[in-house]
């Protein structure tokens, strides 16, 4: 793959040729609508011809964009595939010069930082993730603060079922608070697990997300997989397992205590939430602010906050976040 640039007014023009023609459909994505977000999203004028691209514009954002193609041109040659989301992941890296290994010229290698689980290989999409999922490799304790969309949770479950595969952990622990929203679960119909469900089901969607279902029906089953309410915990040691706790904004500071004393030998504990969002009677008396309060500068826990700039869902939602929180 050869390039060449030059600028001419304060406007750069740089072409990219790519040396395998067959990958430049998935490349450029159907009636080129990859292209046409490169364009939307980083205000440069990109041209095809053959195995030939054209990048014009400010020559920052040409520069970005030129990595942003190479960045998805490696991923194709590696086997990966290339979707819209995937283009907008890259560009939202793209902007982030300090991603070793995930994006830019000398990175178009295999990331140095990924999750295998049975159905999919994930590689971080901003830097903080980056950060996250190292600390996951490696912490025993981890506090993931932020908002919606950022991939606290997503990444964590990944990083558990990847445990529970290779028999690093003997089972995976999935909990939440039934903090309701404007309901009550006295109201709802059912009996208890049907009334709790519904609470638990952004859990079991990523762990369908990771595993084939069969596979999450049969270790729920059996036992490795256990979803449940936070207060199921009580009272447990929880040994050789992978304990993740999402929605964490949601307990008390005594629940939060209750759940942190479960964590046992050879364990990994991971607490998600965002303190933004605190749906309790006084959300001032969250425990997850209390807990981070007390426990960030413990050593063997780590603390990794997100901020509107790391969602990962569509551009949109990242917007939505940032007009909430009052940023222009």
């Amino acid at each position: 793959m050869a390039k060449r640039e030059a600028t001419i007014e304060d406007r750069a023009r740089l072409e990219l040729e790519f040396d395998q023609p067959y990958l430049l459909g998935p490349l450029f994505g159907e009636f080129d609508r990859h292209l046409v977000i490169i364009e939307d999203r980083l205000r440069v004028k990109v041209s095809a011809r053959g195995n030939r691209v054209l990048i014009q514009g400010d020559p920052d954002d040409t520069a970005r964009a030129r990595e942003v193609l190479i960045g998805l041109y490696k991923r194709l040659d590696q086997g990966q595939d290339v979707d819209a989301e995937t283009v907008e992941a890259v560009i939202g890296m793209a902007n982030q010069p300090q991603l070793d290994g995930i994006v830019g010229e000398e990175v178009a290698d295999p990331p140095k930082v990924m999750i295998r689980t049975r159905k999919k290989t994930i590689v971080p999409r901003s830097a903080t993730q980056t950060t996250y999922m190292k600390a996951l490799a490696k912490k025993d304790m981890i506090f993931a603060l932020g908002p919606a969309g950022t991939g606290k949770t997503y990444l964590a479950v990944a990083q558990a079922v990847s445990q529970l595969i290779t028999g690093s952990v003997e089972r995976l622990i999935l909990s939440r608070p039934a903090v309701e929203a404007g309901e009550r679960l006295g109201f709802l119909p059912g009996d208890m697990k049907e009334k709790v469900d519904p609470y638990l089901r952004p859990l079991y969607d990523a762990l369908y997300d990771m595993l084939p279902a069969e596979q999450v029906e049969r270790r729920i089953a059996s036992g490795e997989i256990e979803i449940a309410p936070i207060a199921f915990m009580r009272g447990r040691t929880l040994n050789d397992a992978f304990i993740i706790l999402d929605e964490a904004q949601n307990t008390t500071p005594a629940q939060m205590k209750m759940f942190l004393t479960r964590f046992g030998m050879r364990s990994r504990m991971v607490i998600c939430g965002d303190p933004k969002q605190v749906d309790l009677p006084e959300p001032g008396m969250s425990g997850l602010a209390d807990a981070v309060g007390k426990l960030e500068n413990v050593d063997g826990i780590a603390t990794v906050r997100f901020t509107a700039a790391d969602v990962v869902r569509h551009p949109l939602v990242g917007r939505i976040v940032e007009a909430y929180e009052g940023k222009p």
